[in-house]
């Protein structure tokens, strides 16, 4: 089957604000997620792909604006169900805020129990983007073949709940997982069992160095991970749909 490249957005306005935005309209890539953007033609450009399918959310349009722009004759689908998880009366409210919410205790420990209030459940979620992964490895198999790639620009959480399904871990463990803003993930899919190639690859590797007292404020590439370091070092917590480096 095919290999799929998973492609979270980069770094939007929601999350150097501190914001689930979920499906708020009008969130867009900030200025570093636009740079993050403009640098995804080179980082994929020995990789040919058969087609590119995206969340219809503005900054996942964004971020695949100059990929397209560099490979016109590679079209762009949309497909909602790689669109982020609907968190109902929790989008566009801080996580600053959210974290004492009693349900986060179960989005953190117990996410496949997890229902937003006037939202979906983290199951819903993961049970739509998976189904949409197999519809379209089946539907690039038949059309490119079997060792096509092709690529979805995603959301964090939506992403990793798919690396959960393709390793075979259950969702209440997705929590375990990281992904960047503009990080590659790639996912090698067979007749028996899917492949992991990549996981949040962004080439950079220097937000694993230790962050120097604070050194957020004068280095900006320090700043776009001070959420997700903030968060983990908070009782081991994971970020959860917006910040600048984590969802």
């Amino acid at each position: 089957m095919a290999t799929l490249i998973l492609v979270r957005h980069g770094r939007s306005t929601a999350n150097t604000a501190g914001l689930l935005a979920g499906w708020t309209p009008g969130v867009a890539l900030d200025e570093r997620g636009a740079e993050q953007a403009a640098a995804l033609p080179e980082r994929l450009a020995s990789v040919p792909l058969a087609a590119a399918v995206s969340s219809p959310l503005q900054r996942c349009r964004e971020t695949l604006a100059p990929l397209l722009a560099a490979r016109p004759e590679l079209g762009l689908h949309t497909d909602e169900r790689i669109g982020e998880c609907h968190y109902g009366d929790w989008s566009n409210r801080k996580l600053s805020e959210l974290s004492d919410e009693p349900l986060m205790k179960i989005v953190q420990q117990h996410p496949s129990a997890a229902v937003f209030p006037g939202g979906e459940s983290m199951r819903a979620m993961q049970a739509r983007a998976v189904d949409a992964v197999q519809e379209w490895n089946a539907r690039i198999e038949e059309e490119h073949g079997s060792d096509a790639v092709f690529l979805m620009c995603s959301h964090g959480d939506v992403i990793k709940s798919l690396v959960a399904d393709a390793l075979g871990m259950h969702l209440d463990l997705f929590q375990r997982i990281h992904v960047d803003p503009c990080s590659v993930t790639a996912v090698r899919y067979t007749p028996t069992r899917p492949f992991l190639l990549r996981l949040g690859d962004t080439g950079d590797f220097g937000s694993l160095a230790p962050r120097p007292a604070r050194a957020a404020e004068v280095d900006p590439a320090v700043a776009e991970t001070e959420t997700f370091e903030s968060a983990t070092e908070d009782g081991g917590n994971a970020v959860v749909g917006g910040g600048a480096g984590a969802a």
